[in-house]
């Protein structure tokens, strides 16, 4: 059986909270987003991890340290999906760009200059091969669209299915084991 693996969205910015799509900008926690991190030291702490990795943007490795793992390892692997010409954009201001974008999503529209969603589940899976070569359970600080494309790769659906699962920030999620298929076992609890 593999291991579980744990997985926390960075707390709130300005931009998650404004809708805005972060990838390579690197905004800091808002004092909500620090207070939402701290929160969770409790909760983690009461749990042995044999491999703890963050993203290393600022806003994860500052919601790491703030859960009380200042030395997680940074993996390059889990940052955020690279936006391209849409960082910093809101879906709203994208599908107000004229007919063609009306019904444009990050998940299935045109991003252009950024990563494909199957570039961020190739990743995504580097992530979990090194989860599963951990002799316990890892846990994950990452974003949002980065950790849920890595929970469908995890559960064997399609990456895309990823827009269907909402993360809010400072939370945790577990994909754990249910005889030998990975099952999720928590989602979203702050």
């Amino acid at each position: 059986m593999e291991p579980d693996i744990w997985l926390v969205r960075h707390g709130e910015t300005e931009w998650s909270a404004s809708g805005r799509h972060t990838g390579r900008t690197d905004v800091p926690l808002t004092d909500g987003g620090r207070a939402a991190a701290a929160a969770l030291a409790p909760l983690l702490a009461a749990h042995a991890f044999a491999l703890v990795l963050t993203s290393p943007a600022t806003r994860a490795r500052d919601t790491a340290r703030l859960a009380g793992f200042a030395d997680a390892e940074v993996d390059a692997d889990l940052r955020e999906r690279d936006y391209g010409d849409v960082e910093g954009r809101t879906t709203a201001e994208m599908r107000a760009q004229g007919p063609e974008w009306s019904d444009w999503s990050v998940w299935t529209g045109a991003v252009p200059g950024g990563e494909s969603v199957d570039e961020v589940a190739a990743r995504a899976a580097r992530v979990i091969a090194r989860a599963d070569a951990a002799s316990g359970d890892a846990l994950l600080f990452g974003h949002g669209h980065q950790l849920r494309v890595l929970v469908t790769v995890a559960l064997e659906l399609d990456p895309i299915a990823a827009a269907r699962f909402a993360l809010a920030p400072a939370t945790l999620s577990i994909v754990g084991c249910e005889h030998e298929l990975r099952a999720l076992r928590l989602w979203n609890r702050s």
